[in-house]
């Protein structure tokens, strides 16, 4: 509750900020705000929760239910009657009807039948001769039941578990997915922002040289080619520091509609130069990602899918069979009272049977059909599974590694500063050439370029295979479900 708390402080801090404020952003305070600001995570809420009552609607059909009907009428019309003898006359009619019916129901998964126990009463009333009479059914029991036919209610037992397990752990991943972009567009801005501070410091760095050289020039200690060199530099900086400017405006953009902020408040990005340094054991990763990811209840959840498919084709290929049967009290009178006086027995049985005499293969062919997208099915899976391990083995092998570039590319940075700074240094004293300088520029913006790449990847592996295992390797465990509320 707590990190809720500061979660929506923090964002509404940032969207009431003046529009020339510059909002400062860790990288662990922006996944914060998009994974409960962003759109991609109110999508995963609302998909969650369509998951959720479908599922308390698949758990409500093996529940008893209750229906309470009525369908009164009224008719006043000159209708044709048969008579006893089987004549027909035209008789003026004038009738009030009234019924109320009382129905509970449960369903049989394990039969895909229906077993009910009803009470029902009916009041008729002639207008004409104000004649009045009841009709009652106290209780009656009765059973329904398709023989040899699909049974959506055992396979829906099956299914719909999976299928609300997968949402589950979607739900968790598609929230690690969206501090995976985050932290991918995060670093975009963080690229720009570093081009530009380059751009912006090669820019200063280049006017003092080519201020300077004007001095040895007019005295005749460099050429003019040299100083001609000087002045290209000057205007080749300004421009990239034009064009970095544009790029932090598009990357600062892209960020602020990710976390869901409205508002045009400038950002900056904070990168952290270290990072946790830890190494994640393949087999521990390997099992929480087949524990923990949807993906392989994906799989599982098709497989059903496709053998219900082929029991459904087969189930409507061959006979086919509807069994009523029903028994109760019943009785009639003139008085309401009367009508549940002495009640009589009631049975009413029936059945129903379709067998395709000729279709010409249709059933045959919606059955091989079916067979075949089973075998499909299975193999998608099973290459499906192979692919999923293998990614897994893949961005944990990258990720044991990335820590380590991360730090050489941390020491070359520094490294190609220092040399920057020395070469720099050596110019003005005239000891060095305008190209070993700028090959030290080219090396130092290149070193710095290179260290924002490493940590981006690290953190993109970092998060996407916490996406992948559902498990928080740094601490060493599962990562929080924190549901939405329905």
């Amino acid at each position: 509750m707590k990190k809720t708390l500061l979660i929506t402080a923090l964002f509404l801090a940032v969207q009431v900020s003046a529009q020339e404020e510059t909002i400062s952003l860790t990288l662990s305070q922006a996944i914060e705000i998009a994974q409960e600001h962003s759109p991609e995570a109110e999508a995963a809420r609302h998909t969650y929760r369509s998951a959720y009552w479908n599922y308390r609607y698949y758990k409500a059909n093996y529940l008893p239910s209750v229906t309470l009907s009525s369908s009164p009428s009224f008719n006043k019309q000159i209708s044709k009657v048969t008579q006893p003898d089987g004549t027909n006359l035209f008789i003026k009619q004038n009738q009030l009807a009234v019924d109320m019916d009382l129905k509970i129901n449960q369903n049989v998964w394990f039969t895909g039948g229906s077993l009910f126990v009803r009470s029902n009463v009916q009041r008729m009333d002639e207008l004409e001769n104000d004649v009045t009479a009841y009709n009652t059914q106290p209780v009656i029991i009765g059973y329904e039941q398709a023989l040899f036919g699909y049974n959506s209610l055992k396979w829906d037992r099956r299914i719909e578990p999976v299928r609300f397990r997968e949402a589950r752990k979607a739900y968790n991943e598609a929230l690690e997915l969206v501090a995976s972009q985050t932290s991918n567009y995060f670093f975009n801005l963080a690229t720009a922002q570093t081009n530009l501070d380059i751009a912006s410091s090669n820019y200063a760095s280049a006017d003092t040289l080519y201020r300077y050289a004007e001095g040895r020039y007019n005295i005749g200690t460099i050429t003019e080619n040299e100083m001609l060199q000087l002045e290209i530099n000057k205007l080749t900086e300004e421009t990239n520091m034009m064009n970095a400017r544009i790029e932090v405006e598009d990357q600062m953009q892209i960020l602020r509609s990710f976390l869901g902020i409205n508002r045009e408040v400038e950002l900056r990005v904070v990168t952290e130069g270290d990072v946790p340094k830890f190494e994640i054991p393949l087999g521990d990763a390997l099992k929480m990602a087949f524990n923990n990811s949807p993906e392989p209840d994906t799989y599982e959840r098709m497989k059903l899918q496709s053998q219900s498919n082929l029991a459904y084709a087969k189930a409507n290929a061959g006979l086919k069979a509807d069994l009523y049967v029903q028994f109760g009290l019943s009785q009639t009178g003139d008085k309401f009272a009367d009508s549940y006086r002495n009640p009589m027995n009631q049975q009413y049985a029936s059945i129903g049977i379709s067998l395709p005499i000729l279709d010409w293969g249709r059933g045959k062919g919606r059955i091989r059909v079916a067979k075949s997208n089973v075998d499909l099915v299975n193999t998608q899976a099973e290459q499906g599974m192979k692919d999923f391990e293998q990614n897994v083995v893949r961005m944990v092998r990258q990720f044991n590694l990335q820590s380590q570039y991360v730090e050489v590319a941390s020491k070359t940075a520094r490294t190609a500063d220092r040399r920057y700074e020395v070469a720099k240094r050596l110019y003005i004293l005239g000891k060095s050439t305008i190209l070993d300088l700028n090959a030290s520029i080219t090396e130092k913006d290149a070193a710095r370029r290179s260290y924002i790449s490493a940590l981006k990847s690290y953190w993109s592996l970092y998060y996407g295979l916490r996406s992948m295992t559902g498990y928080d390797f740094e601490k060493n465990i599962k990562i929080e479900e924190n549901y939405p509320e329905i």
